[in-house]
């Protein structure tokens, strides 16, 4: 767990401070099994946000183990048919885009995806969303400071966040972990573990 303390935790600890996520915001993150979904779930809580989490079918029970509110299982279920508006939606995976996500904003809402978006139009959207005084976009650039490492190692200290473990492989499978990560398969995190062998050979 403390060697995946910090991956895809700031990502989601930088997207929650720039949309300014206060208690009882109506938060969505959507690709929330994650390292950075899964993360954003716990952290959202921390702030008292109420969250509606988005996953596959069989992380459901995870998801709302996390604390999520409502939980949506994308494989049986819409989304974009929820009747909730939100102060913030975070896409954890980069499957969505702004125009889908936009009814579902409050008029002054905000959506934050972790991908460029297609033909990089998020990038483009933050330039330009944040002026017109309506729902924006932003594309807030993660940095990992020791501050930032100080603060998530306090919030699981607390049991207000606990990473996410998938599976762990060695140093000699780091071809199977890539491969495995690359399918979309994992949930939360991929560990590889260095024996005391391996690392007197580095």
């Amino acid at each position: 767990q403390s060697a995946a303390l910090t991956e895809g935790s700031h990502y989601a600890l930088n997207a929650i401070k720039a949309a300014d996520v206060k208690a009882n915001s109506n938060v969505m993150v959507y690709g929330a099994t994650g390292a950075i979904g899964s993360a954003a779930v716990q952290l959202s809580k921390y702030y008292n946000a109420k969250v509606t989490a988005v996953c596959n079918t069989k992380n459901v029970t995870l998801i709302q183990r996390l604390g999520a509110d409502v939980v949506i299982d994308y494989q049986t279920q819409d989304f974009r048919k929820i009747e909730t508006q939100f102060e913030f939606i975070f896409d954890a995976v980069g499957k969505t885009d702004f125009k889908t996500c936009k009814p579902l904003l409050k008029p002054k809402g905000i959506y934050i995806s972790t991908e460029l978006g297609k033909n990089a139009e998020n990038v483009f959207y933050a330039l330009f969303t944040p002026f017109l005084r309506g729902k924006k976009v932003l594309f807030p650039i993660p940095v990992m400071t020791k501050e930032v490492a100080l603060v998530l190692k306090q919030r699981a200290e607390l049991g207000n966040f606990t990473p996410v473990l998938d599976k762990t492989f060695t140093m000699n499978q780091i071809v199977e972990a890539y491969t495995f990560v690359e399918s979309g398969q994992k949930t939360g995190n991929v560990i590889l573990e260095i024996s005391s062998e391996e690392k007197k050979n580095t």
